[in-house]
């Protein structure tokens, strides 16, 4: 594996990666597109939904409240 300082990867009995550990000091920003991303995948086969529904349900809200 490739030596990176701030990210250690754990392995398997075997020498298999298995996970990785990052210093979220100097690599905070680096976790956060990762984690964005596992999101968006997570996602992509949910409903979508048109910005006119959505405007339609805000103005709808807001009307409620008054």
């Amino acid at each position: 594996m490739c030596d990176m300082t701030g990210i250690k990867f754990l392995t398997n009995g075997k020498g298999k990666p298995e996970a990785v550990l990052i210093d979220l000091k100097r690599h905070g920003r680096l976790w956060d597109d990762f984690y964005d991303k596992l999101l968006c995948e997570r996602r992509k086969n949910e409903p979508r939904v048109t910005w006119t529904a959505v405007k339609k349900r805000l103005m709808k809200a807001e009307k409620a409240r008054g």
